[in-house]
């Protein structure tokens, strides 16, 4: 049985997109996979303006618009894009682009992708926490245990190493949690924020 591995990751978030359908909504702004789970817009610490690396079908970009943020997202799939416009193009303040963010969201940790970003701006990431014990690129079945092999590679530390990371990497105000998810023993999220010094 033929696998697909990380050089498919268009085609993968391609999927995704067609998976989701015309589910949206700008209504809240969420970091983990629960709806209406864990903080709004508050890590990002109330900007004038915003971008999103791998903004998928521009939710979160709309929920920021409508709170009168100038948000731009950035994705590489083409089908998350034509997703965005289709369901954004007319709000103001809402802008998505098709892009190759892919080196910053997909390859290093996010330390090494922020150097170019103004000092000062804040930095947000969320992701699913690290396998205990475990740190750096990890793979994970991109279907889920079912369907077609896709091998993912992500980049997951615990949040001690996070903040380690971000600070050696001349961030400040770095905080760095776990929340936890409606059940005690589900998958939580991981959520950083910091400033760029």
């Amino acid at each position: 049985m033929a696998s697909t591995d990380i050089d498919d990751v268009v085609g993968y978030w391609d999927r995704d997109a067609r998976r989701d359908g015309d589910r949206v909504s700008h209504e809240a702004f969420g970091w983990t996979q629960y709806d209406g789970r864990g903080p709004g817009a508050e890590p990002l610490g109330g900007p004038r303006s915003a971008l999103e690396l791998g903004s998928g079908r521009g939710d979160a970009v709309a929920a920021l618009a409508a709170q009168g943020v100038d948000a731009t997202g950035v994705d590489l799939s083409g089908e998350h894009h034509r997703l965005a416009l289709r369901t954004w193009g007319g709000l103001p303040g809402a802008h998505v682009v098709h892009g190759q963010g892919r080196a910053v969201v997909h390859r290093p940790p996010p330390p090494a992708a922020a150097g170019a970003r103004p000092r000062g701006a804040r930095r947000a990431f969320s992701h699913a926490p690290a396998v205990p014990g475990s740190h750096g690129v990890q793979g994970m079945c991109g279907d889920g245990f079912t369907g077609r092999q896709v091998w993912i590679h992500r980049w997951a530390h615990e949040p001690g190493t996070w903040a380690d990371l971000l600070t050696e990497h001349g961030f400040t105000d770095v905080r760095v949690w776990v929340e936890p998810a409606p059940e005690p023993d589900h998958v939580g999220t991981l959520i950083g924020t910091a400033r760029r010094g």
